[in-house]
């Protein structure tokens, strides 16, 4: 039976992936302070998956969901680096301990975004200081110039790529055309729901591969409550 579940899910897998989930068996397991790796079998042959730190057994069937896929991806904390990591979110079912595990993509994944309708944020005051729909509406005003920008926290993601990744908003802007959102790196730590300064620069049209690509974002920002 379980032979059976195993060639029907990697089969279906296959679909899956090109859908933004991917299935597997897991064949491995590396467990680190942040994350738990997965080596798994799948329909496109093996890979290996990260999910917030869970308990996963070897043998166990599992979907991550919301993937985004990492080449050349570098573990300081294992010491080796992966030719192809595929970030995501476990699924509830089996081989999972408790649901989805938490976010570890900069783009998707919970914790989701806040409610945001209501976010009402004064912009920041001082030099620089720009709201998250002016940044974001008209970006090559501020390329590569400093800017000090005031939000609400709606989405974090830690340690991607060597830095950690924030969702701003402030109410500025228009869903419509994404303008009212911003993302920052830093290497300080948030939470969802703080409203935080972030001091940074503007970089424009920026393309980190794996499909992290953005019309515009606040690289090394320092971040004042």
């Amino acid at each position: 039976m379980k032979k059976l579940l195993v060639i029907w899910m990697l089969a279906a897998s296959a679909l899956a992936w090109a859908a933004g989930s991917v299935t597997g068996e897991v064949l491995e397991v590396l467990q680190v302070d942040s994350y738990t790796y997965l080596r798994m079998r799948t329909a496109n042959g093996e890979t290996w998956g990260a999910v917030a730190t869970t308990q996963v057994k070897k043998g166990a069937i599992v979907t991550l969901e919301d993937i985004t896929v990492m080449n050349n991806f570098e573990s300081k904390s294992l010491k080796r680096t992966f030719k192809t990591v595929v970030f995501g979110n476990l699924a509830a079912g089996p081989g999972s301990a408790a649901g989805k595990s938490a976010a570890v993509s900069p783009h998707t994944g919970v914790p989701k975004a806040a409610e945001t309708l209501d976010v009402k944020v004064p912009k920041a005051v001082g030099a620089n200081a720009r709201t998250v729909g002016e940044i974001m509406a008209k970006p090559g005003d501020v390329k590569d110039k400093p800017v000090l920008v005031r939000g609400k926290v709606v989405k974090f993601s830690g340690g991607i790529m060597g830095r950690n990744w924030i969702h701003l908003r402030d109410g500025s802007g228009a869903a419509a055309d994404k303008t009212n959102d911003l993302v920052i790196t830093t290497t300080e730590q948030a939470k969802v729901g703080d409203v935080v300064t972030a001091k940074g620069v503007v970089r424009v049209d920026k393309d980190f591969g794996a499909g992290y690509v953005y019309k515009a974002l606040v690289e090394d920002a320092v971040l004042q409550r």
